[in-house]
Order: C-alpha cells, then structure tokens, then sequence
C-alpha cells in the first residue's frame, strides 16, 4: 500500500492552506505539449490495488461511509496487478460540496503502475476496462494563462471546489509536484464541524 502524492496549489489559487505546498515554477506545464484540466471533487482521496482499497492514508482507521468503496474495491482489485493502482476522489459523504447528479461516488483521475503515473489517454482506456467513472475534462490543450481563464470562467464556484491540471504524458510519482497542480476556490472548508465527526449524509446519483 502507497500514500497518493500531494498536488501543489498554482500561484493564483485562492484556497491555500496553512499547510499546503504551491507550485511557484510552471515550467514544466508551460512548455508541456497538452495538458488536461479535470473537475476538482470535494471527497476523499481513495486508492484501490490488488488487495482492496484505503484512503489516502494507508493507515486509515474505519468509518461507516467507506462501505460502499469497499463493495467495489472487491469487484476490481481481482483485475489489478500487483504493481498497480487506481486512484481516485471518493464521494458518498458529503463534504462542503453538496452534489445531485453524481454518474458514481468514485471518480477515477490516476493509474499507476511501477511508480509511473500513466498517461491520461491510457489512463482512460484502463477506466474503461474497469468500469471506473473519470473525473470531468474541462479542458484538453497548452497551458496558458487563457486556459486558465478559460476553465475558471466555466466554473460555478459555489457548487464546484475548483481544477486540476496535469501533463496528458506520464510521468514518475515525485514528479508529481512539477506535473500537475490544482486551484481550489476560496473558504472551500465550509463546515464547522469535519465530516467523519459528523452524520454522514450521502450525496445523491444521476436518477435513471
């Protein structure tokens, strides 16, 4: 079992925490190929290998909302290799961000394997195999400061946490702080109390 990296904020992004890491050289975005910006959920980083599935922190301790996770980490990790793992934001509690019209409550943004975060084509071919729902594309091309006007415009910030963006290309897991970064909207922690202290009250799925 493996901790998924950290993502770095951009410069502009106005969510920065007292114990967040950001992103001050974006040479390695700027001069990247294509890039992918993805819809930023607000749940809980979640990996699922060959042998189940944990929190970001393998160490997590159990609580009742990670049932349904657990259902379908025992339907996928018989198709994972050793050296292989899918990682994603996991949305049955509800956090800060309330959502109506999720297509699952595992959105899938990350296959690794051998330490390679791989490439985000390949990436959805594997999800496809799986049966993993991705994460939204907001936007395929450069990185550029018109992209990230571009993007940001489309938001609604008062019902979506904000974006990140990575390489399309692979890349190894410590890259990961040059790679990809995120931008999280401003007081997106909206609640006093944390949700895994408080009654879990369930987001809700795409109605047939």
């Amino acid at each position: 079992m493996k901790k998924y990296g950290r993502t770095y904020h951009l410069p502009i992004s106005p969510g920065v925490m007292s114990d967040d890491k950001i992103l001050r050289d974006l040479k390695t975005l700027t001069s990247a190929d294509e890039v992918v910006f993805t819809e930023k959920m607000d749940g809980e980083n979640t990996t699922i290998h060959h042998a189940g599935c944990h929190a970001r922190s393998p160490d997590s301790g159990y609580h009742a909302s990670r049932d349904w996770v657990k259902a379908l980490a025992a339907g996928i990790s018989p198709n994972l290799a050793t050296n292989e793992r899918i990682v994603g934001e996991y949305l049955f509690a509800r956090h800060s961000v309330a959502y109506e019209n999720l297509q699952s409550y595992f959105m899938g943004f990350a296959w690794i394997v051998d330490g390679t975060v791989q490439a985000w084509d390949a990436t959805l071919e594997r999800f496809s195999t799986l049966g993993i729902q991705p994460v939204s594309v907001l936007h395929r091309g450069p990185f550029n400061d018109a992209a990230v006007n571009a993007v940001l415009g489309d938001l609604d910030l008062s019902k979506q946490e904000g974006f990140v963006v990575r390489t399309t290309s692979e890349f190894q897991e410590p890259d990961m702080a040059t790679h990809m970064a995120k931008y999280v909207r401003a007081d997106h922690v909206q609640s006093e109390t944390h949700w895994m202290r408080a009654e879990i009250v369930k987001n809700e799925l795409q109605k047939d």
